[in-house]
């Protein structure tokens, strides 16, 4: 019989980001119920000045064909609109609407809930050393 491993950290983590992502889409979704858990990849990297399309794509690391079909519906949707880029006017910037301002909160809201429960979970230091270490992941590989 072939001895069983604990899972790897990759997939724990995968599966913690899971998780915590669901609490902040229900919280979203509790708000609008058209909203889909592919629409944080669009709340999750917007710059509240305005951000260009392939910009976006690029931060969430997406084509920008699908982000457009994301920002499409959030726009159908009243949270976000496309307005003229200042900078270039042939250009246009995907700015929040005030419907969008209201679902960022919310959304705030949910992840500061979030961080709340990991330090009851996790203690206050042990959340600071999950923050720490998630912290050294991102800027050190």
């Amino acid at each position: 019989m072939a001895a069983t491993h604990p899972p790897h950290i990759v997939a724990l983590l995968y599966e913690a980001y899971l998780r915590l992502s669901d609490v902040v889409f229900q919280a979203g979704k509790a708000i609008d119920p058209r909203i889909r858990p592919a629409h944080s990849a669009v709340f999750f990297h917007m710059e509240h000045d305005g951000i260009r399309l392939s910009r976006l794509a690029e931060k969430a690391q997406m084509t920008p064909q699908a982000m457009g079909e994301l920002v499409d519906d959030l726009e159908k949707l009243g949270y976000l609109r496309r307005v003229p880029d200042p900078a270039d006017r042939r250009a246009k910037l995907i700015v929040f609407t005030d419907r969008g301002d209201d679902a960022l909160r919310a959304g705030y809201a949910a992840i500061d809930d979030l961080e709340r429960r990991l330090a009851a979970l996790l203690g206050e230091d042990g959340r600071s050393s999950l923050h720490a270490a998630l912290t050294r992941i991102i800027t050190d590989f």
